[in-house]
């Protein structure tokens, strides 16, 4: 039993209060994403998201939850999450035993849209909690207090991770998989990145076109040891940067270069595919 002092949330926003659509987040839709997660929400069906880092996950899921005009509770997983750190625990607080709901069983009780970030950062029997909630009962047990809580329909569980990193040590049991409908997102093609990169990044068409032809040389070298290559994110920061006033050349080596890589030749070969596609002018 721990103190409340002593007690670490995980990293968890929300929930927010549900926005109208005209005020949802932007999200650039590449395909059917949109009413994909929509059907899902309307049919009480988990969804699970795949895609490398950066290319707009967490945003598509903060967009439809706006969209859908229902609070949202995110939790960015990592190797410490526990069940616990989910589901709740008993703490103890001037002299007094009180149980702390934790994001999951708050998502539950409001009726939110769960959104558990890169879930198989989270320790193994995490996941099993989910099980329940991931099916047809659609009920989260609470052991530690007795309860049974069955999910209203708003609630909706989402997850996300990137196949990029899975391994024989990370990876969703396939008993956890098969709970819920799956969407398999990319990084866009170019004329929606460059649609972003005009909007998130305050670029101009001309650089933002630079920048997209700077992201599809980069994502195409295979010689190099890099675990990811340019996103989306990144290519919006370096747009950033440039609409402050920072030089291109130097924008990119920051954002981009300098982001992926630490190894000083692989930056040096990167940095050379940045000159050749943007110039030495800053």
């Amino acid at each position: 039993m721990e103190t409340a002092a002593a007690h670490h949330a995980p990293a968890v926003q929300g929930p927010q209060a549900g926005r109208h659509a005209d005020a949802a987040p932007f999200y650039a839709a590449q395909g059917d994403e949109c009413a994909l997660f929509e059907h899902c929400f309307r049919q009480r069906l988990p969804l699970l998201i795949k895609g490398p880092t950066g290319c707009g996950k967490t945003r598509f899921v903060e967009h439809m939850a706006a969209r859908l005009g229902r609070p949202l509770v995110t939790v960015s997983c990592h190797d410490d999450l526990s069940a616990a750190d989910l589901v709740g625990r008993h703490l103890i607080g001037n002299g007094d035993t009180v149980w702390v709901d934790g994001p999951l069983t708050r998502a539950v009780r409001s009726g939110a849209i769960l959104y558990l970030d890169e879930v198989v950062e989270a320790r193994k029997d995490t996941t099993v909690v989910l099980h329940p909630l991931a099916d047809d009962r659609r009920v989260l047990p609470l052991e530690r207090t007795g309860e049974l809580l069955q999910a209203p329909p708003e609630f909706m569980l989402v997850i996300s991770y990137n196949p990029g990193y899975q391994n024989l040590l990370k990876g969703l049991k396939p008993s956890t998989r098969q709970r819920f409908t799956a969407l398999s997102i990319d990084y866009p093609e170019a004329a929606v990145e460059r649609l972003i990169l005009e909007r998130e990044g305050q670029a101009s068409p001309a650089l933002a076109a630079r920048l997209v032809q700077l992201a599809q040389a980069l994502r195409r070298l295979s010689d190099h040891d890099l675990e990811e290559t340019v996103s989306t994110r990144l290519l919006v920061m370096s747009a950033r940067l440039v609409a402050s006033g920072l030089g291109l050349r130097a924008a990119c080596r920051a954002a981009i270069v300098d982001a992926l890589t630490d190894d000083f030749d692989t930056a040096a070969a990167l940095d050379e595919v940045v000159r050749a596609v943007v110039g030495d002018a800053d």
